[in-house]
């Protein structure tokens, strides 16, 4: 299990990075616009460098939904391996089936 902290972390990053993305997407609009001014790009890098960091979306990490590890993480099932072989050998997920050899 990983620490509250980190997925309490992880969780407000992605609420921030929802309030954010529009505001966000105008501004990159802006500095790739080659039309635009130099000024009027430089501007804008500014006011996206002033804007919180935790907002991009680069800054949210993939957790398992069971019990937040970080790595190892399957983006089809929101699991981590681990999780996923538990409910797997369950029979808890619909579809997936456990190969012996």
């Amino acid at each position: 299990m990983a620490k509250k902290s980190s997925i309490e972390k992880n969780n407000r990053r992605r609420k921030m990075t929802k309030q954010t993305a529009a505001g966000r997407a105008r501004l990159k609009a802006v500095v790739m616009d080659k039309k635009k001014t130099m000024e009027e790009r430089f501007a804008a890098t500014l006011k996206l460098a002033k804007m919180p960091r935790n907002g991009s979306a680069t800054r949210i990490r993939n957790r398992c939904e069971l019990t937040g590890r970080p790595r190892a993480y399957y983006r089809k099932h929101r699991l981590s391996r681990i999780a996923l072989r538990e409910l797997g050998n369950k029979g808890l997920i619909p579809g997936l089936l456990k190969s012996s050899w």
